[in-house]
């Protein structure tokens, strides 16, 4: 009874005497007896009670060691357990928040995580038990920034929101703490789904709170917060002109003695900056300055001072930037230095601090052209890449950005090729982030490029050999991580067979539940979500075991880069000796091709001065609107209409600036013509270097004339196949054929009939074991089930490519379609060649042009050693063409494999043979080119 009026009077000698009088109530209290645990857990909350008022540490370490005694005391089937077990949740928490032992707030979440899951379906206390663990997983997430906290936490939190009437009170305020935690997530990983979501439910928060509410000011200031953040990752004026229109609101509806108004003046700033940022209206950082300063001045000893005084100096600076005022350098200046004063090492807002004294010495270097401002400027950028504190995302803004200045101002530093190298390790976790919550790939559109600007960067300090790993580190993200689960693992075999059956197991799960997630929607319903969440949380325990059995693989001697990155040496010793590998790389400052041949120790750098990122990207815009312009679109359609010299301008430049320089410096002659595997980066992945020549009636000469090419996504891809080369089952070799002429929604292909009824008649007459399905006699499981007990598939079909999720990318059959996402779960350990007989099968996508997102390199990941495809639409009679010459020389050059087996081994050799055959039938038209140089071969 007494602690009962303490909660209301705040009467120190009430808790004070509750405290005595249940101390002196344990020492009646013999041992053993039934009423000893549930007193033991009301003297605990009572010392929870007196530390929240008075702070003191040993109120809460009696509390909780009372707590972890009463827990112990309590039977398993004693209905008092979970209480129990929240109370010692809840008093661990309160510790964490005051020392920052993370082993308290672990504690704290099996506690709470136990007692929910001893508590039955429909016990009314569910819900309050549920809001204290995702309180406590959120207060958790602030120190780990482990995305499997946020995962639980909105999980725990959307299955309070489901047990709660909609008209209860609390509602607003549950829907509140869901959407903040939505948003929280969005701005760690950027996925728009989590942005609506947070807006929606916040919004619906808004709506349920009456005019004159006390608890309206902070609703409309989260929603405010929701829309500020999803304006500053899509720049949509709209959200963030409507989030100053509730923040605005929530500063006039709340008291001037309300301790909350200073932080939702900075709110308000922010937003103002935001837009400032984007209008540069001086009345936007006028405003943005006026609120801050309001809130800094309201705030003399509040705890998050330190953070109002970084975002004052940052609109200061802004704002000295455009009109010059001494008044606003020095008052920015100041505010930073009392923000450094405030704050200790590894808080939380370190890192924005470090990042704003770097922005605003950069501002002030512009301005006064002092090297001092620009080496302050530097060393801070570093500091706040490289300090505990902030989310992946915006630490490789800061690390990019160091890099980049380096690089600029700085050329020769020794520092440029780290900075880059941290900035990389950013992007592959965040990559793995977007993987690991969504199965999408939202954030690579912005930042893959920083491994073009990285390689460049290493070539102009002569190091070939860094540029090759940072472009092997950063790019084609999306494929590398699906092969870090599917490498073989015999070696670490040998050593632990234990440990490589677990990697195995858990790859094999994670592969699984990665590609068939389904993607969040708005419209679902709230169990729906539910579910959606759950899975997620099941996907993340995975990914967390996985990196513990990294970790564990790599402390056993010898197996240190276990599924890391390969660095060049490795990469130099397994490479094929048919030819070179050649990587491309294309930045605004220069072209370099480094070259890798079997048995040289070194990467070979050639420069390629005669070649810009500029003709890359104007070669790739002419191409894209000729294509459309010309109706190649679909598989039916030929070259028809085509403008004039196009075509011809581009690959005669990518001879002369690019294909012509590296075989001069490979010394390559016209002879047998060897293997070239060409892996072009950036803009120049969608330009055809496989057809680069002059095609003029008088002269004539190309790199046809001098070697076969193919194409990799990575020298990683090739690397992996030349170290780990076996040879095809005998029992599975064979060529399974499918044609699909007439599947729903697509144009009708009837050119595709005779094409797989020739095939078919070839393989016959050469004794292969050969199969042939039509149309509607194959569902997508079947041609599944064909393509596991067959080594090579030929796919005569229109298909489907998803760019932003690429594992939705698809094959068009006539019942249904057949996607990446399951043909990746199956079992093709002995596939061998892909013939992709569809239109448009190894066109990337602009926005993530290193990420290879086209089917030829989903095929590749999926298992098949050699892929032949398109860069853009294909006749239907060239079609016909291409495929029978391709088979003919494949059997007429057979390396004396298995009499019924089929060998795709010199498949490049087939086609360079094959587009040949149709070359030197046709003329040198822009039509005729369109015709032959969309045949494209990709892998081993």
């Amino acid at each position: 009874m007494l602690r009962s009026r303490f909660d209301r009077s705040r009467n120190f000698s009430d808790i004070t005497e509750a405290i005595s009088a249940q101390r002196r109530a344990l020492e009646l209290t013999p041992p053993g007896h039934f009423l000893l645990p549930g007193r033991l857990s009301d003297l605990g909350n009572s010392l929870n009670a007196r530390f929240q008022s008075t702070g003191d540490l040993s109120d809460i370490t009696e509390a909780i060691a009372t707590q972890e005694k009463a827990v112990k005391l309590t039977p398993d089937s004693d209905s008092s357990l979970p209480w129990r077990l929240s109370n010692l949740g809840i008093a661990l928490i309160l510790r964490f928040e005051r020392t920052g032992d993370l082993s308290d707030s672990s504690r704290a979440i099996s506690a709470l995580e136990l007692a929910r899951d001893m508590i039955p379906v429909g016990h009314p206390s569910l819900p309050s038990l549920l809001s204290n663990l995702g309180r406590t997983l959120e207060i958790h997430f602030d120190r780990t920034w482990d995305p499997s906290d946020l995962a639980k936490c909105i999980s725990a939190r959307q299955k309070v929101v489901e047990l709660t009437p909609e008209d209860d009170e609390e509602m607003p305020s549950l829907l509140l703490d869901l959407g903040a935690t939505f948003r929280r997530r969005f701005e760690q990983v950027g996925n728009p789904t989590d942005s609506d979501e947070a807006i929606t439910l916040q919004l619906k928060a808004v709506e349920l709170t009456p005019e004159g509410h006390a608890g309206l000011p902070h609703r409309l200031d989260a929603v405010g917060n929701a829309l500020s953040a999803r304006f500053d990752m899509t720049r949509e004026r709209s959200y963030i002109d409507a989030a100053i229109s509730k923040q605005q609101k929530a500063v006039k509806l709340t008291p001037r003695n309300d301790p909350s108004l200073p932080g939702r003046l900075i709110n308000l700033g922010t937003s103002f900056m935001r837009r400032f940022e984007l209008t540069k209206s001086p009345s936007d950082i006028d405003s943005a300055i006026a609120a801050q300063t309001k809130a800094v001045e309201l705030s003399p000893k509040d705890p998050l001072l330190s953070t109002m005084l970084g975002n004052l100096a940052v609109s200061l600076m802004c704002r000295f930037e455009q009109t010059g005022s001494a008044s606003d350098l020095a008052a920015a200046e100041a505010a930073h230095q009392r923000s450094v004063d405030l704050i200790p090492d590894g808080h939380g807002t370190q890192f924005a601090l470090l990042r704003n004294i770097a922005n605003a010495s950069y501002i002030r270097f512009n301005k006064s052209g002092d090297s001092r401002d620009l080496e302050k400027c530097i060393s801070q950028y570093e500091s706040a890449a490289t300090c505990r504190v902030g989310t992946p995302y915006l630490k490789l803004k800061v690390a990019a950005r160091w890099a980049r200045l380096l690089r600029r101002h700085c050329p020769h530093s020794p520092q440029i090729l780290p900075a880059f190298d941290m900035a990389l390790g950013f992007v592959a976790l965040i990559a793995g982030l977007e993987q690991t919550v969504k199965g999408r790939y939202t954030r690579l559109q912005s930042d893959s490029g920083i491994a073009l600007e990285a390689a460049a960067a290493a070539c102009s300090l002569d190091r070939p050999d860094k540029a090759l790993e940072f472009l092997e580190q950063g790019r084609c993200l999306v494929w590398s991580q699906l092969n870090n689960l599917r490498t073989p693992l015999d070696e670490l075999r040998i050593v632990d067979s234990s440990l490589a059956d677990r990697v195995a197991d858990i790859s094999k799960q994670l592969e699984n539940t990665g590609s068939s997630r389904a993607t969040p929607h708005i419209s679902m319903s709230l169990s729906e979500r539910i579910a959606l969440e759950d899975e997620s949380q099941s996907h993340l325990k995975l990914a967390q075991q996985w990196d513990d059995l990294l970790q564990t693989a790599r402390a056993i001697p010898g197996f240190e880069n276990f599924l890391k990155p390969s660095p060049s040496s490795a990469l130099l010793r397994h490479l094929p000796h048919a030819g070179p590998i050649v990587v491309i790389n294309v930045d605004e400052g220069r072209c370099d091709a480094i070259a890798l041949l079997a048995g040289r120790t070194e990467p070979l750098q050639i420069p390629l001065p005669n070649f810009s990122l500029d003709k890359a990207k104007k070669h790739r815009t002419d191409l894209k609107i000729l294509l459309r312009s010309g109706g190649l679109r679909a598989r039916e359609g030929g070259a028809s209409r085509v403008p004039e010299d196009v075509v011809q301008r581009v690959l005669c430049s990518l001879w002369n600036d690019v294909v012509k320089p590296i075989l001069d410096a490979l010394a390559f002659s016209v002879h047998v013509p060897p293997r070239i595997w060409w892996c072009p980066t950036g803009a120049m992945s969608f330009l055809p270097l496989h057809a680069a020549g002059i095609y003029a009636e008088s002269k004539s000469e190309s790199i046809l004339d001098y070697a076969v090419s193919s194409y990799t996504p990575t020298v990683t891809a090739i690397s992996n196949r030349v170290k780990n080369h076996r040879a095809i089952d005998e029992s599975v070799s064979g060529l399974f054929i499918t044609n699909q002429p007439n599947a729903p929604g697509a144009s009708s292909i009837p050119g595709t009939t005779q094409e797989v009824q020739s095939i078919h008649s070839m393989a016959r007459e050469n004794g292969t074991r050969v199969l042939k399905l039509e149309g509607g006699d194959v569902t997508a499981g079947d041609c599944l089930m064909h393509m596991e007990n067959y080594s090579s598939v030929h796919l005569a079909c229109h298909a489907s490519q998803d760019a932003a999720d690429p594992l939705q990318s698809r094959f068009l059959l006539h019942n249904g379609s057949l996607d990446l996402a399951t043909i990746l779960q199956s079992n093709l350990k002995n596939a061998d060649l892909a013939f992709l007989s569809a239109c448009q099968t190894s066109t990337g996508e602009e926005k993530l042009s290193d990420e290879a997102v086209h089917l030829a390199a989903g095929m590749l990941a999926a298992g098949y050693r050699r892929v032949v495809a398109t860069m853009w639409s294909i006749g239907d009679q060239p079609a016909q063409e291409v495929a029978s010459s391709f088979y003919k020389y494949l059997w007429s050059h057979s390396d004396g494999n298995r009499d019924d087996g089929f060998d795709g081994t010199r498949s490049a050799y087939a086609l360079h043979h094959a587009v040949q055959q149709l070359q030197h039938r046709l003329d040198n038209s822009e039509s005729s080119l369109l015709t032959w140089v969309p045949y494209v071969h990709f892998g081993y």
